[in-house]
């Protein structure tokens, strides 16, 4: 199912931000990839407001997820 697919992309997306660690980048490095790092968290942020958008759309709130 096409569904199932998107989930498992959008998971997939999680889990290779979550191994994102600038912190842990060289200064010289996070200069040199500022531009496209810029713009990559733009487009980003972008993509996740359409999504939250939709969902918001079909009358459904998008909410965080309650803590164990």
């Amino acid at each position: 199912m096409r569904t199932n697919d998107e989930m498992a992309r959008l998971q997939a997306a999680v889990r290779a931000l979550g191994d994102v660690d600038v912190s842990a980048w060289p200064e010289a490095t996070l200069k040199e990839q500022l531009g496209e790092l810029s713009a990559t968290l733009v487009t980003l942020d972008a993509l996740l407001t359409r999504v939250a958008d939709g969902v918001r759309g079909r009358g459904l709130r998008v909410e965080e997820p309650v803590s164990a």
